[in-house]
């Protein structure tokens, strides 16, 4: 089975049919961006601290797994060069269209997060990874990678889902309305047994292969390769996008600095 060519065509699909993620943010905003008014997401909810990303203006920048034509193009504005780094091609064309529109500058590559062999080593000041990390198999290896491209002192700006979210099945709650837990973590859409008939349902129809990590990995996988945390927040999301959100954070934001 084919992870990577599945999630390809996955996050293709969804970015043709537009969501929340998917869609460009208007000529508005990035001209806020260029007078100092601006926010970005690593989740969805909670802007990130402005002092987690420091000075931009000037600094080499990775946008890691987050095309889609919302954070690169405000990072641009604000005075970065900016590199957006995805898998889907269509999310990054959502990227180049805003660049083009507004007039920024935004080197697009289209390739794997857990694979930036083609990127330097030590060759950017930051990146700004949002919650995608849901969709690769392995973290330590992306958070090796991102160790290796950035500069002494660069800075990872991370967001991923708390280990919690995947007990349950979201696809059969989203009918019920109830949460029961049922999956053993680390969760995998691919080994997971006992999948639901929703959950099954959605894959085979194109919805993108999703993994669970532990903290384990998730936060002691940036220190065992490297980094050091300096700082932490949790945040909630929308009823409509699952029940869980009425009991607890349903995502976690890191900052994360290379000595």
């Amino acid at each position: 089975m084919n992870v990577l060519a599945h999630n390809r065509a996955a996050w293709n699909q969804e970015s043709l049919e537009g969501s929340r993620w998917t869609n460009p943010v208007d000529s508005e905003v990035i001209s806020r961006a260029r007078r100092g008014d601006w926010d970005l997401i690593l989740t969805p909810l909670r802007a990130v601290p402005k002092d987690w990303l420091g000075e931009l203006n000037g600094k080499r920048v990775l946008c890691l797994a987050s095309g889609g034509g919302q954070q690169a193009p405000v990072l641009a504005a604000l005075g970065a060069n900016v590199v957006s780094f995805d898998l889907s091609e269509e999310q990054l064309l959502k990227d180049r269209l805003v660049a083009d529109r507004d007039g920024l500058e935004i080197e697009c590559m289209r390739g794997d997060m857990a694979d930036l062999s083609r990127l330097q080593e030590e060759s950017f000041d930051l990146i700004f990874h949002p919650t995608s990390n849901v969709f690769v198999p392995d973290v330590e290896v992306v958070w090796r990678e991102c160790y290796r491209v950035l500069r002494p002192g660069g800075r990872l700006l991370a967001g991923f889902l708390n280990p919690s979210f995947f007990l349950f099945d979201h696809a059969e709650a989203g009918l019920s309305g109830n949460l029961i837990a049922q999956y053993r973590l680390p969760y995998s859409d691919v080994e997971q047994r006992g999948l639901s008939a929703k959950r099954k349902e959605e894959i085979s129809q194109g919805a993108a292969f999703e993994f669970g990590h532990s903290l384990e990995v998730q936060l002691g996988g940036q220190m065992k390769a490297g980094f050091l945390l300096a700082g932490l927040y949790e945040d909630w999301w929308e009823e409509a996008a699952t029940p869980l959100n009425r009991l607890s954070p349903t995502t976690v934001a890191t900052l994360a600095i290379k000595p």
